[in-house]
């Protein structure tokens, strides 16, 4: 491993440690509220593929119905998005509470804690279902030669205003082929006011 990549490294584990101390507060916060509005679980758990196809479980806030997985054969034909990922806007499944907290990406802080596994990064491409890389061209399977991330240059280029899968695909493999800790740093600071303003959120 480069000294950049360990350094990458450090820098997740310092910052997801520091990250889910300083959260915890908000943590038992959205906990409760998600319990007393839609009750258990709390978090969505859901099969994802790491680095080089390594499969690992990853955390959510649940934001949706409790039966959310069942409904979406029911919805595959109002998919939005073109290619593997299924995204709709105003997506029905969605609670009131968690409308809120996708609008902000409040729905994904538990992935810190995979960051601090090393499963993720802070930065780094979104991790696909099996069921997604299964129809993944040939081309977007380079999406997995490095470790996922919470965000990348597709959440600071309007998230879900890209309806074209290989344009998400597209801006992932810019990131792995100019990859630095600048890079990375550049998209943590972009990411600040995109997550405050909820552009291009769904």
């Amino acid at each position: 491993m480069s000294t950049t990549r360990i350094l990458k490294r450090l820098f997740d584990l310092v910052a997801s440690f520091c990250l889910l101390v300083l959260l915890s507060p908000f943590f038992l916060l959205v906990m409760l509220l998600i319990l007393m509005t839609s009750g258990r679980p709390v978090f969505y758990r859901w099969n994802v593929l790491g680095k080089n196809g390594k499969p690992f479980t990853g955390y959510k806030f649940r934001t949706m119905v409790v039966n959310a997985d069942q409904m979406k054969e029911s919805l595959l034909a109002y998919n939005e998005m073109n290619g593997p990922a299924f995204k709709i806007k105003d997506d029905p499944r969605v609670t009131k509470l968690g409308r809120c907290l996708r609008k902000y990406s409040l729905d994904e802080i538990p992935q810190i804690w995979s960051v601090l596994t090393g499963d993720m990064s802070l930065v780094g491409p979104r991790p696909p279902s099996q069921e997604e890389f299964s129809q993944f061209e040939e081309w977007q399977k380079r999406k997995l030669s490095v470790t996922p991330g919470m965000t990348c240059l597709w959440q600071v280029n309007g998230r879900n205003d890209i309806s074209n899968f290989s344009d998400w695909a597209k801006l992932d493999l810019e990131y792995i082929d100019n990859w630095s800790l600048l890079l990375d740093f550049k998209i943590l600071l972009k990411t600040i006011p995109t997550v405050i303003s909820g552009r291009g959120a769904s």
